[in-house]
């Protein structure tokens, strides 16, 4: 990773000293434990042309995951910088939310594509002074799959050994919340009860679930799809349990700071993520490929079709960030232990958003009342 990693965890640990979370749910996103600030993303960025606009360059952070294929496509198809002009896109990936957040905070990213967790954590560490939440990117993506030969129902998950990528991350707090609702008894911390709930970093679940370490595992894609691909098999999307069938996996945030100095700016990316979800969503087949190549360009290897079709049928990507779904999984923490009831009045933004959603003739979005004011 880019900063030293004992560096970022002094820090979290500074913050979590001074502020009732839990240090466990400050690690919270899903995709890995480490950051990379990859020159293959700059790599792959096309060159400013044109007038700048109040920034020379915004720093734009995202995961080398199919759930931010809004970063992926607009960056890989030249839509960001096409709508920056003369303003560089200066991309940077990470593969965790914390690694994110830190950077965001130390202004080494003005804009970022992450997942909830990281944003409810990011925003009260700080109590409400760091990020803003300004658009949606992606919802669902998150299945729980499992050995058939093990599990044939959902009520056989009871007294098996079920995977989440981390302590307090997005999935692990929805797993928490399906097990308790099932009227089951897991304590939080330790994963121990009715069901044994076992953190293993998405990397090593494939490796995990052939050693029959795991039963079965609840997962963002590509994980879930590269299970099936080893013999799992789907039980569950989390999309049915929510209404509508959507809940927010990537969220847009920028700088407090960034948004207030370069509000055109902020304005443009903003643009550009809206017509990159409208050219993904006519243009399903070149979308995928087009991510697909970003993905080979930022990790060395591309997804092969029978992970990437199906993970990519999953993930429905939009411009809303379900902003009612987000306190459901605040209060979801909460009711797990693993957090404090935070104050997230204020989290959301939309004003950029929605002045852009309006000049292209589409609706506007709603904030759930946690907007600014």
């Amino acid at each position: 990773m880019p900063a030293s990693r004992s560096l970022a965890r002094r820090r979290l640990a500074a913050v979590a000293t001074a502020l009732p979370l839990l240090t466990a749910v400050l690690t919270s996103c899903g995709y890995g434990s480490e950051s990379t600030t990859d020159k293959a993303a700059d790599k792959a960025a096309p060159a400013a042309s044109g007038k700048a606009l109040s920034a020379d360059t915004v720093k734009i952070g995202y995961f080398p995951n199919l759930t931010h294929a809004t970063a992926l496509v607009g960056i890989q198809e030249g839509l960001f910088q096409k709508e920056l002009g003369g303003t560089k896109v200066a991309p940077s990936t990470f593969n965790a939310g914390p690694s994110e957040i830190e950077a965001l905070n130390a202004g080494s990213i003005d804009i970022g594509f992450i997942g909830p967790s990281p944003a409810i954590n990011g925003y009260a560490q700080t109590g409400g002074e760091s990020l803003r939440i300004i658009g949606g990117s992606a919802s669902g993506g998150v299945k729980l799959v499992v050995n058939p030969a093990k599990i044939k129902t959902l009520d056989d998950i009871k007294g098996k050994k079920i995977a989440t990528p981390q302590l307090g991350n997005t999935q692990d707090v929805a797993f928490l919340n399906w097990i308790s609702e099932k009227g089951w008894k897991v304590d939080a911390q330790s994963g121990k009860g009715d069901v044994s709930v076992v953190r293993t970093d998405n990397k090593i679940t494939p490796d995990a679930y052939k050693a029959g370490s795991i039963d079965g595992a609840w997962v963002p894609e590509p994980t879930a799809s590269k299970l099936v691909a080893e013999g799992a098999k789907e039980l569950l999307n989390e999309s049915d349990l929510w209404p509508d069938k959507k809940f927010v996996i990537t969220n847009i945030i920028v700088s407090q700071k960034f948004l207030g100095e370069h509000p055109d700016v902020v304005e443009a990316v903003l643009r550009a993520s809206v017509k990159t979800n409208e050219w993904i969503n006519a243009n399903d087949a070149q979308a995928k490929a087009s991510a697909n190549e970003a993905l080979k360009t930022l990790s060395g290897k591309a997804l092969p079709p029978e992970v990437l079709d199906p993970a990519w049928e999953s993930i429905e990507i939009i411009n809303d960030p379900l902003a009612a779904t987000l306190q459901s999984e605040a209060d979801h923490a909460v009711k797990a232990g693993l957090l404090e009831k935070p104050d997230l009045a204020g989290i959301y933004d939309l004003r950029p958003l929605n002045k852009v959603l309006t000049a292209a003739g589409e609706p506007e979005v709603s904030d759930a009342g946690l907007g600014v004011k």
